[in-house]
This record gives C-alpha cells, sequence and structure tokens, in this order.
C-alpha cells in the first residue's frame, strides 16, 4: 500500500505500555478489549492510542493471534478518518472484514473478533451503498457478527453504536415494513442499541453522533435540534486518545456542514 496518511495531530498523545495499561480501563470502554499481559502487545497498543496507526497495523500482525486485534482496529480507524482514496479504503475494510472473520472462526469466544468483522463490513457496504450491500446480502451477516459481540460481552459499547446506526440506515434505505419483515430491523430497537451506549459510555463522541444521525435519518427535521445538541456536546468532548480526538473532529465537521 502506498504511504499512510499521518495522524492530523502528531505529539499530542505519548503512551507506552505502561500508561496504557494503567489507561486501559478508560482507553477500552468502548470495545471492552482484555487488558494484555503480553509486553509487545502493549506496545502495539500505545501506538494505536498514539494515532500511529500504521506501525500499530504492523506490530500486530507481526505479533498474530492475539495482535491480530489492535491491527484490525488501526486499519480500520485509519481507513474510516483518514485514507483519502475510496478504492483504498475499500480494500482495507474487506481486508480486515475477510482477517477478523477468520479469527472469529478460530476463536469464537473473542468477541471483538466477531466486531471488527462487523465494523469493516459495515464501513464496505456503506462505501458501496447501503442498498447494495443489502442486496447483496452484506446486511445479514454485519447484523449477525454485531449480535454475537453483544451476547459475547453485553457491555461493548461499540457493538451497540453500530448496531443501532445498522438499525437506522436499512430502514432510512427500505423504510419500516420492508426493512422489518425482511433484515429484521426497527426503529425502536435502534435507538434503544444507541441509549444503551450512551449509558454505558455517557462521554463517548462516537456514540453522540451516530444517535444523532439515527434521529435525523429516523425522525428528520422535528429531530434536528435534539441532533445538533448532540453534535455540540461530542465536538466538545475531551479525547483520550488519537481515536478520540478523530471522533470529536468528525463531530466538528458535521456541525460545520
Amino acid at each position: 500500500m502506498a504511504q499512510w496518511t499521518t495522524f492530523p495531530h502528531p505529539g499530542e498523545y505519548a503512551f507506552d505500555a505502561a500508561s496504557t495499561a494503567k489507561s486501559w480501563e478508560r482507553l477500552h470502554r468502548g470495545d471492552s478489549e482484555p487488558l494484555p499481559t503480553d509486553a509487545p502487545l502493549l506496545e502495539a497498543w500505545a501506538l494505536f492510542h498514539n494515532g500511529e496507526f500504521e506501525k500499530a497495523a504492523d506490530a500486530g500482525l507481526q505479533i498474530g493471534g492475539p495482535g491480530y486485534t489492535v491491527a484490525n482496529k488501526a486499519i480500520s480507524i485509519y481507513a474510516t478518518y483518514l485514507e483519502p482514496h475510496e478504492k483504498t479504503r475499500l480494500d482495507l475494510f474487506m481486508d480486515v472484514a475477510e482477517r477478523a472473520q477468520a479469527q472469529a472462526q478460530a476463536d469464537p469466544q473473542n468477541a471483538n473478533a466477531w466486531y471488527w468483522h462487523a465494523y469493516a463490513l459495515g464501513r464496505y457496504s456503506q462505501g458501496i451503498s447501503v442498498a447494495k450491500a443489502l442486496a447483496r446480502g452484506l446486511g445479514g451477516k454485519v447484523k449477525d457478527s454485531l449480535e454475537k459481540t453483544i451476547r459475547l460481552q453485553p457491555h461493548h459499547v461499540g457493538a451497540h453504536i453500530a448496531l443501532g446506526a445498522f438499525h437506522a440506515e436499512v430502514i432510512d434505505k427500505v423504510g419500516p415494513l420492508i426493512g422489518s419483515m425482511t433484515y429484521g430491523v426497527r426503529k425502536d430497537v435502534g435507538l434503544k442499541l444507541l441509549q444503551e451506549a450512551l449509558r454505558l459510555n455517557p462521554g463517548s463522541a462516537i456514540a453522540m453522533v451516530e444517535y444523532a444521525n439515527a434521529l435525523v435519518m429516523l425522525d428528520g427535521e422535528p429531530r434536528m435540534a435534539e441532533a445538533t445538541r448532540l453534535y455540540e456536546q461530542a465536538a466538545a468532548a475531551a479525547p483520550l486518545d488519537a481515536m478520540e480526538h478523530l471522533d470529536a473532529d468528525m463531530a466538528r465537521a458535521e456541525l460545520d456542514s
């Protein structure tokens, strides 16, 4: 792959293995990833939290096995926020989806293997259009992997966000009746999932943004003021690491658009 785009706030974060371990609960409130005991894996996670996504991905891939989660997360967040070329972005998401699927098959109790499979496949679906993805049967795979994530880890904030957003996006594209009958999605379920994500992690900028997006998709203009307040809260959130910084940047971009 061509050179990765660098994190736009270099030097803002300076985690090492020790400080990553010390802040682990707060850093991983969104994905419930267990604290590693292996020093090289902790160092790979420190690279991720500093915004050195390429190095984090390389380190995770070299570790293999348990390192695939940090690699998949680094590649997914990089592709979501920083990769400027659409084809490259889609290729990255598909690469993560395939690796995470193999990881989940090898370790079915690994909640984040299922989660990163769903996340990457969901972002890929958004890239090719949700309608095309549904026609290709990708929606069912995303939903199934997210539901497995939550069954394995009921407090997985990211899975609640992604599954809630899935319900909203499918309804937005095909309507509530077809959405319910064909894809098993419902407005009330989607909103409850997003509300639960905010209950589990009240300061999550990405949860606020996705909840705001869902309100607009599902209810339109009557919820615009509430959505704007959520965008403003997300934009003002104090980030702990590079990923959270990018989440807040996205909220500010939403407000400016």
